[in-house]
């Protein structure tokens, strides 16, 4: 799936939440605890990392494209 980014970043966090990959944002924050999210290929554990347009995000058999809106 992509996500279009309005802002300069997202937090990982919110980026699951909002994608519906979490049905919430506590669900999110254990998703990366635990290991289960990759940002570019490389586990990601830190809940508020920024993500940033050009990245690709995988948790639970989804990926998310992250681009910058176009205008």
């Amino acid at each position: 799936m992509t996500f279009e980014l309005e802002e300069d970043f997202i937090e990982l966090f919110k980026l699951l939440k909002v994608t519906g990959v979490a049905e919430s944002g506590a669900q999110a924050k254990m998703l990366i605890e635990e290991g289960q999210v990759k940002r570019n290929g490389e586990v990601e554990t830190r809940k508020r990392a920024k993500i940033v347009a050009g990245e690709k995000i995988e948790a639970c058999g989804e990926i998310i494209e992250v681009e910058a809106i176009s205008m």
